[in-house]
């Protein structure tokens, strides 16, 4: 159960938790014609940067940095695409009673080296974000990927 100021009550056990936590194993094809190539050690302020234009809030773009930037700040170089289309379209949402607005994040990304970050830089477009407005019952959701073969 969720309450309006973000509380979640598990009904099995009665434990109030933060967030909700899931995997999946998927076969998607990734879009990566649009995105950003960042350099390793610049992950972190990219990712705060481009999560807070997003939408997100501070609380939940600092859990995703916390969990996703151990895998990738020792990366020389990431290309890094948001898969809004592509995870929205493959992994399907369900909540009861339907919340007024929801925000659904999904990054995907490659470890680069720096020739092959200089080649991509070159074809790649710059992803661009919708304004995201939270209005009543928000749900926010976020996760990713580390891409190793496509």
């Amino acid at each position: 159960t969720a309450y309006p100021d973000g509380k979640l009550i598990n009904k099995a056990d009665k434990k109030e938790y933060s967030y909700l936590y899931w995997e999946l194993d998927s076969n998607m094809d990734f879009d990566f014609s649009k995105g950003f190539i960042v350099k390793g050690s610049d992950t972190a302020v990219f990712l705060q940067k481009t999560l807070s234009n997003m939408g997100l809030k501070p609380k939940e773009y600092n859990e995703f940095i916390v969990y996703w930037l151990p895998r990738m700040q020792n990366n020389e170089y990431n290309l890094i695409s948001f898969q809004t289309k592509t995870y929205t379209d493959n992994v399907k949402l369900k909540i009861s009673p339907k919340p007024d607005s929801v925000l659904r994040v999904n990054m995907a990304y490659k470890a680069l080296n720096k020739k092959d970050a200089q080649t991509l830089k070159k074809t790649i477009k710059t992803q661009k974000f919708p304004r995201f407005e939270r209005t009543g019952f928000t749900v926010v959701e976020w996760g990713g990927e580390e891409v190793i073969k496509q």
